[in-house]
């Protein structure tokens, strides 16, 4: 199927007849939605409408449906941590494409009774993260940098907070979100705020790397103790065109309704990323 052709949409749908539907796909890249804002909008915000309007043209009510909402949708929202209540103000055509994604799957739940609903994630990394997200970047660069294969790692700003969480654990979640009675919205987060520096302060430790950071600003860098070599450095390339600071989720509702505890905290998260390096490296 292709979420910007409607025809393989619906014919997929109208096959299947699927109880549930869970709407992953997407141009998923803050970064590149800048560059290619048409395409990240079509995919992602008329994505997800051509997957409602199909279900309700061929009356597959029963069909439940999940919206992957993302919490770049809240931007500049100044009061932390942010919930299902929280202002959004998105940065990026990104954002913007999701904001649009989890309107429309709230119209369609009011207006045609529609089980839909909308998992508002904040970042969830695995071993499987492509290496255009910082996450994997930093993994797989340092891991690079310990076997001697690569001599440095360019990062953008170092000082924007996200709230990192484990794959596996929000996908868990996505599932029990659509085992409710009610269709609702769901913000899925760790409530742990850590800085792209915290990222690379973390894997280093875990690699034995020392490291110690000099400099300001786009001069600010990571020097190998050990080889006395600069192993991290910032490219002004990297920064986005609008930049959002911080991000920090509250889950309460979560686990409160749907009683979930996370497998995963952050220190996990990065052991399981640099073991899969590793290993697949070695």
């Amino acid at each position: 199927g292709d979420l910007t052709d409607s025809a393989s949409i619906m014919r997929i749908l109208e096959q299947v007849k699927p109880a549930e539907v869970y709407n992953l796909a997407a141009q998923s890249h803050v970064a590149v939605s800048f560059e290619e804002p048409l395409h990240t909008s079509n995919t992602n915000a008329l994505g997800s409408l051509r997957i409602l309007e199909s279900l309700r043209i061929l009356k597959l009510f029963k069909s439940k449906f999940y919206q992957a909402s993302s919490s770049e949708m809240f931007g500049l929202a100044k009061k932390l941590p942010l919930d299902e209540n929280s202002h959004f103000s998105p940065q990026s055509p990104y954002a913007v494409s999701k904001l649009y994604s989890y309107w429309i799957t709230k119209n369609y739940r009011d207006g045609y009774g529609m089980y839909a609903c909308n998992g508002i994630l904040f970042n969830h990394e695995s071993p499987r993260r492509s290496e255009n997200f910082v996450s994997k970047k930093i993994v797989k660069g340092l891991v690079e940098v310990s076997f001697k294969k690569r001599k440095c790692v360019y990062l953008g700003n170092l000082y924007a907070t996200r709230d990192w969480g484990h794959a596996k654990d929000y996908v868990r979640m996505m599932h029990l979100i659509l085992q409710q009675k009610k269709p609702d919205d769901y913000v899925v987060a760790t409530g742990v705020e850590k800085s792209v520096k915290d990222f690379v302060n973390c894997v280093a430790k875990y690699l034995k790397i020392k490291i110690k950071w000099t400099g300001k600003g786009l001069s600010e860098c990571a020097v190998d103790l050990n080889s006395n070599q600069i192993i991290v450095k910032i490219k002004k390339s990297l920064f986005r065109p609008l930049e959002v600071p911080r991000l920090r989720g509250n889950m309460n509702k979560a686990k409160k309704v749907l009683k979930f505890k996370p497998n995963y905290n952050f220190d996990k998260l990065v052991k399981d990323m640099i073991d899969h390096e590793l290993k697949t490296l070695k």
